[in-house]
């Protein structure tokens, strides 16, 4: 398992990454989430399209709930062939229960609850808490890595515009 520290921090404070780190031009890693309605999803089952992967802490928090909504409103002028993907630790309850008071449509929230699989193999679970670190990936229709930012500070957005950019040219 492989650690990085110094990459990200948490109000200030540096936090140490676990998994795998994900490089631009290589195939994005399978890996199994659960839905809102406890059902797991595979990454590999949105294989065709190009997929926005956005990993948060937390949708229960302010920053989290800010970039969701932003993705969310951009998604739908993506076009049918773009996915937008939100991840978290937050539980499939708790996901569903925010996306239903915020009217989120054009975002598909999936917990990593169970076994940390995307933050494994993303590399963006933060060691000491368990969460995921702000992230966000734009996975070709080929299932290849095109863009990647691991925002610096867990509290703050990351480039809306660098990612839809990179979504669109796709």
């Amino acid at each position: 398992m492989e650690e990085r520290k110094g990459l990200v921090t948490m109000k200030g404070k540096p936090v140490t990454l676990i998994g795998q780190a994900v490089k631009v031009g290589q195939k994005a890693p399978d890996f199994e989430v659960t839905a809102n309605d406890l059902s797991p999803v595979k990454f590999s089952s949105f294989a065709g399209k190009v997929c926005i992967i956005a990993s948060v802490p937390s949708l229960d928090t302010s920053v989290c709930d800010l970039e969701t909504r932003k993705f969310n409103e951009k998604a739908a002028q993506l076009g049918s062939d773009v996915v937008v993907l939100t991840i978290s630790m937050d539980l499939p309850f708790a996901q569903k229960r925010w996306c239903g008071a915020a009217g989120i449509k054009n975002v598909q929230t999936l917990s990593d609850y169970r076994d940390a699989s995307f933050g494994n193999a993303y590399g963006v679970l933060i060691k000491d808490l368990r969460l995921l670190a702000r992230a966000v990936f734009v996975v070709d229709k080929k299932g290849v890595v095109r863009y990647l930012q691991i925002v610096p500070e867990i509290a703050t957005e990351p480039d809306y515009d660098a990612a839809l950019k990179a979504a669109k040219e796709l």
